[in-house]
């Protein structure tokens, strides 16, 4: 029984994925293909957690989802000429570009679908290796870590003083 809920959930979240990231890339206004994206990133995450990888999932959520899908968000806010309502945001090349993504997809699934090996381990995952992960990032890995919060904090801060000072 547990079984098949996590298929159908895999399933779910897998539609909701593919869904969501063909609305992105398909829908008109930028506004909205940015909260598709969003909902591309949580789906994501519920992969992720699906797979028992907490760590990644939370990771998604906070850099992906509260950090760079916010700033897209607050870009395309600050933006004028988004916002205003006699403004194209049309893309004339959307069929083209909708069949050269089928192309390269098809390129690349090809190869995959048909040589790889799809052996599936069913050891758990070593708790070991989480704990090893999170010492290598508040230790080797902590400069770069800092080095991200603080930029992204440099630009949520330099957009709201953008949006204060029109």
């Amino acid at each position: 029984m547990a079984e098949t809920v996590t298929y159908g959930a895999f399933f779910l979240l897998s539609a909701v994925v593919l869904i969501s990231a063909l609305a992105v890339v398909l829908l008109r206004n930028v506004l909205h293909s940015a909260l598709a994206l969003i909902a591309t990133f949580f789906a994501v995450a519920g992969i992720y957690v699906l797979l028992e990888a907490e760590f990644l999932a939370a990771v998604q959520v906070l850099i992906y989802v509260g950090a760079v899908a916010v700033l897209m968000l607050f870009a395309i806010m600050l933006t004028q000429r988004i916002v205003d309502r006699g403004a194209r945001v049309t893309n004339e090349q959307v069929l083209l570009a909708a069949l050269v993504a089928l192309a390269l997809f098809a390129a690349v699934l090809a190869p995959v679908a048909w040589n790889a090996a799809w052996n599936v381990s069913q050891e758990p995952v070593i708790p070991e290796a989480i704990r090893e992960l999170g010492l290598q990032l508040v230790t080797t890995y902590a400069l770069p870590f800092e080095v991200a919060a603080v930029l992204l904090l440099v630009a949520l801060v330099g957009a709201i003083i953008m949006a204060r000072e029109t």
